[in-house]
């Protein structure tokens, strides 16, 4: 059997409902649903179950009001964006940051503004380490 293995702790489905919970702020099933299903079918109880797991995996929280399950994230998203852009780094690139940011440089298309920003976060990095 070839199961499928991700480069993070968080599948591709999982980050799909994070995403979602984020942007809302606190949501229930019903409505990561409906925003799930904006761009493919998916069951009502595969949300519920991807919203349970993120939940015991302490990536959300959740309190219940009357019948329905109110889910938020139980971490800063910055967080957990670090943390599973550490976790790749460690796996794909040998745990070298030099390697993620060439090969990001390599294979990406930057605008002129996203250029500049780049450009204004090195410079703070620079100023930081003097």
């Amino acid at each position: 059997m070839n199961k499928k293995r991700s480069f993070t702790t968080l599948g591709e489905a999982e980050m799909e409902m994070l995403q979602h919970v984020w942007t809302f702020g606190q949501a229930t099933v019903a409505e990561v649903h409906q925003e799930v299903l904006k761009t493919r079918s998916v069951a009502y109880t595969t949300v519920m179950t991807l919203l349970k797991k993120l939940a015991d995996k302490g990536y959300l929280q959740y309190k219940k009001e009357g019948t329905a399950y109110i889910y938020s994230p139980a971490r800063p998203p910055e967080q957990v964006r670090g943390n599973l852009l550490k976790e790749m780094i460690h796996k794909v690139f040998q745990g070298s940051s030099t390697a993620l940011v060439h090969t990001l440089v390599a294979q990406e298309d930057f605008s002129p503004e996203e250029i500049a920003e780049i450009q204004t976060l090195i410079a703070g990095i620079d100023s930081s380490s003097s």
